[in-house]
């Protein structure tokens, strides 16, 4: 019997692929006939993510990505589009290939205090995240690092549970003190580049696997965070 190491943790399997613009058209206009958009998404089915990352002063959470540490964790501030008043902190995990993420709400002002270095209150809120947060904050000195930004176009699928994301117009926000002006300048990363992501639960219906076959390209590890990073 074959156990499927996911159930039961909340882990969900993601597959990554970096694509160029003309794979993003072809594949994108594949995507808009078979697969409904997620439903957070504006006319076009696209919204902004505008992430504020932490790590420690090791840079550990980066240093463990480009390793390929099997076990790993990040924390990051999240908000969609210009709506500042929606903030989630998440914790996202992964554990031998699979992924999972725990989130809790954020307001503003706890934000605006947090990025001004106050930090007891994640403890009095009586959160199970913010207090671990809190104390990943204290005892390991993690710290705000940069603002990745990126304009996302979301499709679901109900078996298996699949989200399958392209994100598009990659860029870095240098500095962390405006994390909540979304009209901030923000760095281009990577031109005519798009990171296809598939994410899934126990199993991947064929209908997804052959909807986003690109010719010629494998799955790879790519993150966000680290090319944003390598403009500090």
């Amino acid at each position: 019997m074959t156990i499927d190491p996911s159930k039961g943790r909340g882990l969900r399997h993601e597959l990554k692929h970096q694509i160029n613009l003309r794979e993003d058209l072809v594949l994108s206009q594949r995507l808009r006939k078979l697969f409904p958009h997620d439903q957070h998404g504006g006319a076009d089915g696209s919204y902004r993510v505008t992430s504020l990352y932490f790590d420690t002063p090791y840079d550990t959470a980066l240093r463990e990505k480009l390793d390929g540490v099997s076990r790993r964790e990040k924390f990051r501030l999240r908000y969609y589009g210009r709506d500042t008043s929606f903030i989630r902190l998440e914790k996202k995990t992964k554990e031998q290939g699979l992924c999972g993420k725990h989130s809790a709400r954020m307001t503003p002002e706890q934000v605006a205090r947090l990025l001004a270095g106050e930090d007891r209150f994640l403890l009095d809120a009586g959160d199970p995240l913010l207090a671990e947060f809190y104390s990943k904050l204290r005892g390991e000195g993690l710290g705000p690092k940069t603002v990745v930004c990126y304009d996302r176009e979301a499709f679901f699928y109900g078996p298996g549970n699949v989200r399958i994301t392209l994100d598009r117009n990659i860029r870095s926000g240098l500095g962390n003190t405006d994390f909540l002006n979304p009209d901030r300048f923000h760095l281009k990363v990577l031109e005519e580049i798009t990171v296809l992501e598939v994410k899934y639960d126990a199993f991947l219906p064929d209908l997804v696997r052959m909807a986003v076959q690109v010719p010629g390209r494998q799955a790879a590890s790519c993150s966000k965070y680290a090319l944003c990073r390598r403009f500090d």
